[in-house]
């Protein structure tokens, strides 16, 4: 995804954020339930469903292999009745990671199916390797090509498939594999995070035999068919902590109205190192960043329930607000410190090694034109801009869409000062 002169936006910072915000549905748990829709030959519907770029791509890529697709408010109606194509091309698959999911239902409904080859943010290499190992161990014969990955299996059949290190979109591939192979499957060494037991809740929902997800290990009985689907996409987690980090960046006070209920320990125990306060009060999150003034010694990212690689980003940002040297070291993807640069431009001094960062904040960043290269950096480098003094010019605000409904407009309700000078 490039870069062009519209595609940015303008933040004239230094003033606390204060107010109430409602998180959007979760980008992570919108996707693979897209995907799973597949699996039905009929009306599915996701409700609360997020109206941001990736869920648009993934809309666009079900179209193309013959689904019906419709709003209602933010509601997302998939009719997958005559999606019988099987091939999907790489002008579609390029722009998301994710659409690599789709191979297993694929499989699992259309015996078939070739895809171009995924794309996304660029933090790193992010092999496919663990989920072709999967179809292969369940009996697909996968052909990978230059710029294509073709799959075809006469039926899945069900296996022991034990991870060699955990992913959470491997372990989605396996479940979406699963649900219609034949006999049972078995995932050992699952990832754990929210969005597998919210995909497994939706599969249920369709009638799918699940049991264990949330664990280690996820055992699925294949069925022949599956029903239509029907829930609610819980709030993101990963926005929620957005605006938590936006409250501590800016010194402010906010309330999630909806917060994503226990998703986000791991992050709250270092809101309160630093020096923010919460509770939860008739079922909101009270978030106080007044008293934010302390460094991290060290905080490393870890697979849930630890804390999340995708709020490395925006925790970097608030750490450049403080005084004193931080350290944060990146265990998921080795190339996540895209940011570091453009924080640096704002009067931090991020120094980064390998997988390590240290960050010594500075209590008055400075405005000034930075650019966006991926998603996550580029939400963090709103905070930062939402934090510093005079006003901050990003480019590459694409980027952001790709996983935030309403950033802008979320931020502005806050108080926050943020002018849209591209094209929305």
């Amino acid at each position: 995804m490039g870069v062009n002169s519209m595609d940015e936006i303008r933040v004239t910072g230094g003033k606390p954020l204060r107010g109430s915000v409602s998180v959007q549905g979760s980008k992570n748990a919108a996707l693979p339930m897209m995907a799973a829709s597949l699996l039905h030959r009929g009306v599915s519907v996701l409700r609360g469903c997020p109206k941001i770029a990736d869920v648009y791509c993934m809309e666009e890529i079900l179209k193309e292999l013959g689904a019906s697709t419709w709003w209602r408010g933010n509601d997302l109606y998939l009719d997958c009745a005559g999606a019988d194509r099987t091939e999907v091309p790489g002008d579609k698959t390029g722009k998301m990671r994710s659409s690599v999911i789709l191979l297993g239902a694929m499989l699992g409904r259309n015996r078939k199916g070739l895809m171009g080859y995924p794309g996304g943010c660029v933090i790193g290499r992010r092999p496919i390797d663990l989920h072709l190992y999967v179809l292969k161990k369940m009996g697909a014969s996968i052909a990978d090509g230059e710029g294509y990955i073709s799959a075809v299996c006469p039926r899945l059949a069900g296996t022991e498939i034990l991870f060699p290190k955990s992913s959470v979109g491997a372990t989605e591939q396996g479940i979406l594999a699963a649900v219609l192979a034949e006999g049972e499957t078995v995932l050992c060494r699952c990832a754990c995070e929210p969005e597998i037991v919210w995909l497994c809740r939706y599969l249920k929902k369709m009638g799918a035999k699940i049991q264990g997800e949330g664990s280690r290990e996820i055992r699925i009985q294949g069925v022949e068919t599956l029903s239509g689907g029907d829930m609610k996409v819980p709030a993101d987690r990963i926005a929620a902590g957005t605006y938590l980090c936006a409250a501590a960046a800016t010194r402010g006070k906010i309330v999630i109205e909806n917060p994503p209920e226990g998703e986000l320990d791991a992050f709250l125990q270092v809101y309160r190192k630093i020096g923010g306060q919460y509770e939860g009060k008739s079922g909101k999150l009270i978030a106080d960043g007044s008293g934010v003034r302390f460094p991290l010694p060290f905080l490393e990212t870890e697979e849930y329930p630890g804390f999340p690689t995708d709020l490395q980003s925006p925790l970097m940002a608030v750490l450049a607000t403080i005084p004193g040297e931080s350290h944060i070291r990146e265990n998921i993807f080795e190339d996540r410190f895209k940011l570091a640069g453009e924080l640096n431009k704002m009067g931090a001094s991020v120094a980064v090694s390998g997988r390590d960062a240290w960050i010594r904040g500075n209590a008055s960043l400075s405005g000034c034109e930075v650019k966006a290269e991926e998603l996550r950096g580029g939400a963090a480098l709103i905070l930062a801009a939402l934090a510093a003094q005079g006003s901050t010019v990003i480019k590459g605000y694409s980027f952001v869409r790709r996983g935030y409904e309403h950033i802008c407009r979320d931020f502005a309700a806050l108080g926050g000062i943020i002018e849209d000078t591209g094209t929305t």
